[in-house]
């Protein structure tokens, strides 16, 4: 899939609700209020843990290697206040996560992270094995390592934004219509397509139109809200998409 565009009736810049980023808030209350940004920095590290997983794994770390890793790291992070030395106004979470966890990898944390599997310490929930099931689904490629984490990340992104939409697509439309409409979010569609659908949902080809205008104008916020946790400012958020549509380009 695709990264959309900005949604024609999506939230303009300098819209007071986006005053502050999860990624901003994180570091801002490092200092003054702990609790507050180890909960914010734990809630994106159960978001964005399989992209970490995948470098480890790519990078040679066999399974029980790689999640302990992405364990240990993440124990690190939220109990030695690394995240208080980043600056959110010269950095994205993205480029964070990846430096700091490369860096933590080179320093060979074998005893510190068999520490933790020993006292079983989890700070997230890693499926070992669904991340095994989503690495081989991965097509062959020589991307890079990092380009290869950008493209894992873009997807993570695009994976929550899509089931932020799918969320409130059901509490006013059945599942099997959210299913059947999905495939539109990435592309223009097609007028025959379109007919099909709609004989199909027992509508019309003009009411799958607009239907399926207004779940990409959903899915465009909803994706801007999720880079914009992830950046300092508002002004970053077409430069991120800019990147993450980068990253998937050729897929």
């Amino acid at each position: 899939m695709s990264v959309p565009g900005p949604a024609p009736d999506d939230a303009p810049h300098g819209d007071p609700s986006f005053a502050t980023t999860r990624w901003t808030d994180v570091v801002a209350a490092g200092g003054r209020d702990p609790a507050a940004a180890r909960a914010a920095l734990e809630t994106m590290c159960r978001a964005y843990w399989y992209p970490l997983y995948a470098d480890a794994r790519r990078r040679g770390a066999d399974v029980h290697r790689a999640s302990d890793l992405v364990q240990g790291f993440f124990a690190a992070l939220l109990e030695k206040g690394w995240v208080e030395d980043a600056d959110p106004a010269r950095g994205r979470f993205r480029a964070f996560l990846l430096t700091a966890f490369r860096r933590f990898d080179a320093k060979d944390h074998a005893k510190a992270v068999a520490a933790k599997r020993g006292g079983d310490v989890r700070i997230v929930p890693i499926d070992a094995t669904g991340g095994e099931s989503r690495l081989r689904l991965e097509p062959s490629h020589g991307l890079t390592p990092d380009r290869a984490f950008d493209r894992r990340y873009a997807l993570t992104l695009l994976g929550r934004a899509l089931d932020r939409t799918r969320e409130e697509f059901l509490r006013t439309h059945p599942a099997a219509h959210f299913d059947a409409l999905a495939p539109f979010l990435g592309g223009a569609g097609e007028e025959l397509a379109h007919a099909d659908l709609a004989a199909a949902l027992g509508t019309t080809p003009g009411a799958v139109r607009v239907t399926v205008h207004r779940l990409r104008a959903r899915y465009g916020r909803n994706l801007r809200a999720e880079v914009r946790d992830t950046v300092a400012d508002d002004a970053a958020v077409d430069d991120e998409l800019r990147q993450l549509r980068q990253s998937l380009a050729g897929e």
